[in-house]
């Protein structure tokens, strides 16, 4: 009875032995099973926290007149050689990294300073500054196309131009696009607005029974625009009609004498100063000095006082961009009121 005993009671404690090591072991699982949750909850974190990243810093493609570009969304370091585009990215509170440091516009003269790399002219490019930089972006106007290839070499590159036939759509086309590519769509559209409200009330105002005729002064030469030409918005959506419909579509111009400036005789002219923004030869004649002949008043525009003399760098440095445009249609509708 004390073998049966004895053994009975070791048997016992085994198993009392045996239920300990299961009970601890039991416990040891239940913690490693909380590290390996708290393992995946931490990975699947930082996974939502990649693909988070990976939505902000997404891509889209830009349609433009020299191709399909895909760009990066808020880019961080941006050439500019448009300054129409400069002027809608202001607009945006959105910094450039480089600009052309000549001919910036007087109301854009903020980005002349150090902290912006100088990145050439808007004919010839720095390429060698632009390539050290690393840029995510670079946006050039029609002044810098012919550098396009390599300046899309060392970056995506994509050109930024409004259709001078069809101003406004293509104006309201690139603050769009300009806007999803800064990530500022709520500003885009509350300026193309803007731009919309103050188009409406120049149009309002806007007299078909009086005329108009513009012209370019440059050197003491003269060049007429018509509604087919770059500054053809005067008429086709600002709704001065045209003095002259035959004026030929050259980007430059059509070569003018006083002689007709006095045959069209125009209710109103308006006049461009391109020496005052761009001097080829350091002369300083100025439009006034070049149209104040006797021919040019005789005109009905002279005789009534309506000769208006437009602001060079809305209408020939920074065309399209928001403050530019903005103010274009300001100065038209002073002129037509």
């Amino acid at each position: 009875m004390k073998k049966i005993s004895f053994v009975m009671l070791a048997g016992t404690a085994a198993l009392l032995a045996a239920c300990g090591e299961s009970e601890g072991s039991a416990s040891g699982g239940e913690n490693s099973s909380d590290e390996v949750n708290n393992t995946a909850e931490e990975n699947s974190a930082e996974t939502g926290s990649d693909e988070a990243a990976d939505e902000n810093d997404g891509t889209i493609t830009i349609s433009h007149e020299l191709g399909d570009t895909e760009v990066p969304v808020n880019p961080e370091k941006v050439v500019v050689f448009d300054y129409g585009v400069l002027d809608v990215m202001e607009n945006f509170g959105v910094e450039p990294a480089a600009v052309p440091q000549g001919n910036i516009p007087s109301y854009l003269n903020g980005f002349e300073g150090e902290e912006y790399e100088n990145a050439g002219t808007l004919f010839e490019p720095d390429f060698e500054t632009i390539y050290g930089m690393e840029p995510d972006l670079i946006l050039i106007g029609g002044r810098t196309a012919e550098a396009y290839d390599e300046l899309n070499d060392i970056a995506p590159t994509v050109m930024m131009s409004v259709d001078q036939t069809d101003y406004i759509a293509s104006f309201e086309e690139q603050v769009t696009q300009l806007g999803e590519i800064f990530d500022r769509p709520d500003e885009a559209e509350a300026s193309l607005e803007q731009v919309k409200e103050e188009l409406d009330a120049l149009q309002a105002v806007s007299d078909e029974d009086k005329n108009g005729l513009m012209v370019m002064t440059n050197e003491g030469q003269v060049s007429a625009y018509g509604a087919d030409s770059r500054f053809g918005i005067l008429h086709n959506e600002f709704g001065v009609t045209p003095a002259d419909e035959n004026i030929e579509d050259a980007n430059h111009g059509q070569n003018v004498s006083f002689e007709y400036i006095l045959e069209m005789n125009p209710d109103m002219l308006f006049v461009l100063d391109r020496g005052a923004v761009v001097s080829d030869s350091g002369e300083e004649e100025d439009a006034a000095s070049t149209l104040d002949n006797d021919l040019v008043n005789r005109t009905d525009a002279a005789e009534n006082d309506n000769i208006t003399y437009l602001n060079p760098e809305y209408w020939y440095l920074s065309a399209g961009g928001i403050t530019s445009v903005q103010e274009m249609i300001k100065e038209v509708k002073e002129a037509v009121e």
